[in-house]
């Protein structure tokens, strides 16, 4: 058993410095930008504003206090759980005998501990939620893409291993799973045959990434 832990382990972090090893000067500033929070905000206002367009006020504040339940679980299982039990460094934490091998963009090394990733819990968690709430195929293959692409941008900045990743992502699904389900039994809840403006947080998703391109291309010059 020691062993094969031991394999996974050399897979994960072979599949890490892969990753992280792809780099360049426009996808540093891109991946750093992408994986911050605040320039996710508008797209998050634009996902409340959908919920209040399809849903009485009652049944959209219910949906939101969902999603806040969502990632307090998630994050917390897995920052203040799983993390101190785990004790798995981050491949960039200095502590690491592979930080060395590690590819740091702005000097970012995140905390101490990585497993499982909060990030991927986090976003999955929202994803996942949304997915069971409107289970539009248009909507999910976006909104799951904008969680992947944050998990590789953690790779890609070294901060966490894909293992760590991976766990965060099942987290986020039994957290969005729970609580959709207590939302959905708190408010006897019935989805809508057609949806009006969902591809307003799609297009306000779509414009971001635009600009963190522009941004990117602007910041290499």
């Amino acid at each position: 058993m020691t062993d094969f832990l031991q394999l996974l382990n050399d897979w994960d972090t072979q599949l890490l410095l892969a990753i992280n090893g792809w780099h360049s000067p426009f996808f540093d500033s891109f991946m750093y930008a992408y994986s911050g929070k605040l320039v996710w905000v508008p797209m998050y206002v634009a996902l409340a504003y959908v919920l209040f367009r399809n849903f009485s006020w009652r049944v959209a504040v219910a949906a939101l206090v969902g999603v806040a339940l969502t990632i307090v679980f998630a994050d917390q299982v897995g920052a203040s759980l799983i993390r101190p039990w785990a004790e798995r460094m981050r491949p960039s934490n200095a502590d690491n005998p592979i930080s060395d091998l590690v590819h740091l963009v702005n000097g970012y090394r995140g905390g101490r501990y990585g497993f499982p990733s909060c990030h991927a819990a986090n976003t999955f968690g929202l994803a996942f939620y949304l997915m069971f709430l409107f289970r539009r195929k248009g909507f999910t293959l976006f909104i799951m893409a904008w969680a992947l692409l944050t998990c590789y941008s953690r790779s890609y900045l070294g901060v966490h291993y894909p293992g760590d990743l991976l766990a965060g992502a099942l987290l986020g699904l039994l957290g969005a799973a729970l609580c959709y389900g207590l939302f959905r039994w708190a408010v006897r809840y019935k989805r809508p045959w057609r949806f009006k403006h969902l591809w307003v947080p799609v297009a306000v998703g779509g414009l971001t990434v635009a600009g963190l391109l522009v941004y990117s291309s602007l910041h290499v010059l």
